[in-house]
């Protein structure tokens, strides 16, 4: 069981070969001996829900059904997404809001985050760019309803 909860500094979530995890923050990482899984369902129930209930949300209204991005914490709109399939033991989970760009180098990904911090990827440009924009889709949707539930 993680004892550690997502907040606006986590960058992002990386497993470890180990079956651990290591997370990023803005000045900071830890290293945890559970996995990433662990680490995105404890925050997602810290913050009252699931993760398979932010799952199955994300899938509602995203109409999609596979690396889905989820909504660790929704006032703060915290979005998370996977570099690949969740069940995998070497998904990274990504901070949207911490991303100040996606790089390419030999059509692999590198990760700019806002603090200037790079994480290169094994994943190309191309994937981590259509799971970015699935979850700035999310954030998008989930605005639109914040703001048709407030007229």
């Amino acid at each position: 069981m993680s004892e550690y909860e997502i907040n606006e500094n986590t960058l992002a979530v990386i497993s470890l070969e180990n079956g651990g995890c290591r997370v990023l923050e803005r000045d900071a990482q830890y290293d945890f001996s559970c996995r990433a899984y662990q680490v995105m369902d404890n925050s997602c129930q810290y913050f009252g829900s699931s993760y398979e209930g932010r799952v199955a949300g994300a899938r509602k209204l995203l109409n999609a059904n596979y690396k889905l991005p989820i909504i660790v914490e929704e006032s703060r709109q915290i979005i998370f997404f996977p570099t690949e399939s969740p069940s995998l033991n070497s998904c990274i989970w990504l901070s949207l809001n911490e991303i100040e760009r996606i790089d390419s180098k030999l059509g692999q990904a590198i990760i700019v985050f806002k603090n200037g911090f790079k994480l290169p990827l094994m994943t190309s440009y191309a994937s981590i760019n259509n799971q970015m924009l699935r979850a700035s889709k999310l954030a998008y949707l989930l605005n639109v309803r914040k703001m048709k539930k407030n007229l």
